[in-house]
């Protein structure tokens, strides 16, 4: 076998030369025994702390206000010593206290129905029927005899009728509308027999068990398609075939036709006469909102958006109403690059007037109040005051006038309506801030603060909340924020490595929700090891203006790192304890994908990383979630793809740090073969890298989650503070006292 070529020196020809490299590697040794720090147990349980902070007494009134069909609420309530369940009647203020939710229910007569249908079965709203597939067919049963009569009989392998069973969504529940008056079925029969396999190995003793099904990928030339169908099940049943072309499976809000559980971007005409649809194309940049007379199947144009990029119809929920009594539709657009309500003529397609207006972001309708001509809607602050990842409640009138802020504390909002319309439950919080849980009334007016929550023996323990922070862009254009955490106490002229928590989205960010968490993640138990972990939120994400979230398309792999680095200077002109000398980075799915690529990309600046189930060449994930991002594979004048000038295996041959890369065998989002790319392109570039798979786990790791928690701290503790962690730690978590 011959010797390596990179042997300069032959050992043999001086004796000096071994002598004095024993030398230098004894030193060096003996300087890394004195100054590697050695971590405990009792180190990784002041850390495995920070996770239980919600679950050990220390937070009271965590709560979940939940409203019931007669107008009353009903919620949890945790005090020092105990569990209370309590009632309020927004009506009367009248509060009602328990030991149990059974003893509430009986103390206030509160009926439940437990009249609940299966999952795969989907109920009409008079409540005689249900709906579900049987071999591929659309089936109906009488709800009183469970007589059963199939609704469809041509339905076949992949070619079935409301199936739910492609991409990283395959599940047995039908998609489907029911209409108004329970007559009619809107659905379609979904042609999946051309597109791409995926295929999974479960590992067991014995023969391995082979998991199949329909994976449509960007290099797919046919799609999953969806031929629109109406079933009159009251004619024989009667199957009405719309007379248009085939759509691709597609939605206006996310990459699914059903992102809301049911079928999407469909509206019923009261008398069930008409059903108002969205198609959405392939790269879903044109939307075309028609018409269907639902008894001859004619479809009609409604009218049509086109954009450069991506169309969303909102954020959190679909934001486009029809109203058949008026004959008139709300319509979403960020054609003022913010997201905003237009109100058009169903029946010219002409634009009636926009409703709102403004550099601020409309995220999601929760209220029509048609009679009144009232629309209450989500969105950031219009004024622009704060942080603008905060949710308001606002209310304007379909002209566009009376626009009028229901929730002004500052803070982000979850708002659940009262099922009346009366009423809304307001819980208000900052990163930083503990909720406030209150009651008003539809105009805004306060009725009872439910709870307050008291952090008080939280603080006792010496908890930290996360800093926030804002920044500018890499490009110095947007206001960019974040949230920072450190551990309790840093010793002055103190140099703390440095942690990138990050997911680049687009469709979400490294923060998340802007609300109170006492923990999020293991960010604050990393803190608590020795490091500064940071959270930024960079540009190409939503919830802020059209071109901020554009400003990485087609090319997601930007992934943000110009932010994050640029973000990270900025901080440490204020921060004097941030060692920018030795900075990792970790994320999970697009963070996965992120992580990778700012170790190739940046191997300079980012020194470990830990990739959990990237998404590292589009090519192998799901077709619609690229395809809406980066837009429909192309080649330049060298056949090479815009996707695999993306991918990441592509530039692994840059890697100079210590990247461990992680996925569950069993992933059937974002299937491990993307991760095996990597590897391979580390291998063939003879580069050292650390791998960890995990035989049956799936995207979220499931029960192996504590486990690579661990392995995650280890990992950070070894290559990126030079310190050894304690040996095959166990994290374990127990339940709050009080819950029972």
């Amino acid at each position: 076998m011959k010797h390596s070529q990179t042997s300069k020196i032959p050992f043999m020809k001086s004796k000096l030369i071994p002598l004095f490299l024993f030398l230098v590697l004894l030193i060096s040794t003996k300087g890394q025994g004195q100054n590697a720090r050695t971590y405990s147990n009792a180190d990784y349980d002041r850390a495995a702390a920070t996770l239980s902070v919600n679950t050990n007494k220390l937070i009271d009134n965590n709560i979940r206000p939940r409203w019931l069909p007669d107008g009353r609420l009903w919620y949890r309530s945790l005090t020092e010593n105990k569990m209370e369940f309590k009632l309020f009647d927004p009506k009367n203020k009248e509060q009602i206290l328990a030991d149990s939710q059974k003893e509430l229910f009986e103390k206030a007569n509160v009926s439940v129905d437990k009249k609940g249908g299966s999952y795969t079965e989907i109920l009409s709203p008079d409540g005689k029927y249900v709906a579900f597939i049987k071999d591929w067919n659309l089936y109906l049963k009488e709800v009183a005899t469970g007589k059963e009569i199939a609704l469809t009989k041509d339905g076949v392998k992949d070619f079935g009728y409301a199936t739910d069973n492609a991409g990283w969504k395959h599940s047995d529940r039908p998609i489907l509308s029911w209409s108004p008056d329970s007559k009619k079925i809107a659905t379609f029969q979904q042609d999946q027999r051309h597109v791409s396999n995926m295929y999974l190995v479960k590992t067991k003793v014995g023969a391995p068990e082979l998991k199949e099904w329909k994976y449509p990928i960007p290099g797919d030339s046919a799609i999953i398609r969806i031929h629109r169908v109406i079933i009159d099940i009251h004619k024989d049943p009667k199957i009405i075939k719309l007379k248009m072309a085939s759509d691709a499976r597609r939605g206006t809000l996310c990459d699914d036709i059903s992102c809301e559980g049911g079928f999407d971007d469909v509206a019923w005409s009261e008398d069930s006469k008409q059903l108002v649809f969205v198609s959405t194309s392939r790269d879903h940049k044109q939307e075309n909102i028609r018409i269907a007379n639902t008894e001859t199947g004619e479809v009609k144009d409604i009218f049509e958006e086109t954009v450069a990029t991506q169309y969303e119809s909102g954020q959190g929920g679909i934001n486009w109403r029809y109203f058949s009594k008026t004959n008139e539709i709300i319509w979403y657009s960020e054609k003022s690059d913010w997201g905003h309500l237009y109100l058009y003529d169903a029946n010219t397609g002409v634009v009636k007037n926009q409703i709102t207006n403004g550099d601020y972001v409309v995220r999601e309708i929760v209220k029509i109040d048609e009679k009144n001509r009232k629309i209450y809607f989500i969105a950031s602050h219009h004024e622009g005051k704060d942080n603008p990842y905060f949710s308001y409640l606002y209310q304007v009138d379909f002209n566009g006038k009376k626009l009028k802020l229901l929730t002004p504390e500052i803070g982000h909002h979850s708002i659940n309506v009262s099922p009346n319309g009366n009423y809304f439950i307001d819980s208000y919080s900052q990163a930083d801030v503990p909720p406030i849980h209150q009651v008003k009334n539809i105009k805004g007016k306060l009725v009872s603060v439910l709870e307050k929550t008291d952090i008080s023996r939280l603080k006792a323990t010496g908890w930290k909340p996360a800093t926030p922070f804002k920044v500018k862009s890499g490009n110095g254009e947007w206001d960019l924020y974040g949230l920072l955490y450190t551990p309790k106490e840093i010793k002055a002229d103190e140099k703390l490595p440095v942690i990138v928590y990050i997911y680049p989205g687009p469709q979400g960010g490294s923060v998340g929700s802007w609300s109170f968490r006492a923990s999020r993640g293991d960010n604050q138990a990393l803190a608590e090891l020795g490091f500064v972990v940071v959270q930024i939120e960079g540009s190409c994400n939503p919830n802020r203006s059209k071109s901020f979230h554009d400003a990485c398309y087609g090319n997601m792999g930007e992934n943000t790192l110009s932010d994050q680095i640029s973000g990270l200077k900025q901080l440490q002109d204020k921060y004097k304890f941030l060692d920018l000398e030795k900075v990792g980075i970790w994320g999970h799915s697009g963070g996965g994908f992120a992580t990778a690529a700012a170790m190739f990309q940046y191997p300079d600046f980012f020194k470990v990383g830990i990739s959990e189930s990237g998404n590292h060449d589009n090519r192998n994930y799901e077709d619609d979630w690229g395809e809406r991002y980066i837009g429909l594979e192309t080649f330049d004048n060298d056949g090479v793809s815009n996707y695999e000038k993306q991918a990441n295996q592509t530039l692994a041959k840059n890697l100079k740090g210590k990247l461990l890369l992680i996925h569950g065998g069993m992933d059937d989002n974002v299937p491990p073969y993307n991760s095996y790319l990597v590897a391979d392109a580390l291998i063939k570039a003879n580069k050292d890298f650390d791998f960890i798979l995990l035989p049956n786990a799936r995207h979220g790791y499931g029960r192996d989650s504590y486990y690579i928690m661990r392995r995650r701290w280890d990992y950070f503790l070894k290559y990126l503070m030079k310190a050894n962690p304690p040996k095959e730690y166990k994290i374990e978590m127990s339940q709050d006292p009080r819950v029972k």
